[in-house]
């Protein structure tokens, strides 16, 4: 099916579950929280993307897609440990990003995939090498950015509130 084996189809859906769990939590939660069912959902499903993939070895050997599933896995794991408090008071800046970023990481080889597999016989790009992709992925950067900053700015104006109420 779309040229993609057994394991193919089953990192496919299960990133598929990743993407839906990353927006309704960008949308509903402005942001990935590990604590709640979504957020949990995510962080469950870009593991085993991430798993999955290894077994994956479309053009031949170790590639560009199993060191950003490793790189995915370092940055889970940057995250959880940040929420645990280990980098002080830029501990929640800290997994805001690092959350937010391995939603980037799910997003780019989204697209490649995609844009180079569909339609069936005649993809929109000849392959993952396009210049097309290296712009879209310039795209998908700069909204990362910006959605980090939303993030960031919220976080803070959280924190005043909290701060403000604490000493009231």
């Amino acid at each position: 099916m779309y040229g993609l084996t057994q394991l193919g189809v089953i990192h496919t859906l299960i990133s598929l579950v990743a993407v839906a769990a990353g927006v309704i939590a960008f949308i509903r939660d402005r942001g990935i929280e590990p604590a709640n069912t979504v957020g949990k959902v995510y962080i469950a499903t870009t593991v085993l993307t991430c798993l999955t993939g290894f077994g994956i070895f479309a053009h031949g050997g170790f590639g560009k897609p199993h060191a950003l599933g490793v790189i995915t896995l370092l940055t889970l794991g940057l995250a959880w440990w940040a929420g645990q408090g280990r980098f002080g008071a830029r501990s929640a800046a800290v997994a805001v990003c690092a959350y937010s970023i391995t939603f980037l990481f799910h997003m780019i080889p989204a697209i490649t995939e995609t844009s180079t597999r569909l339609p069936l016989g005649h993809p929109l790009l000849a392959d993952a090498e396009a210049p097309e992709l290296k712009a879209a992925t310039g795209v998908l950067l700069l909204l990362y950015l910006a959605g980090v900053t939303l993030q960031l700015r919220r976080l803070r104006r959280v924190r005043g509130v909290a701060a403000a109420a604490a000493t009231a």
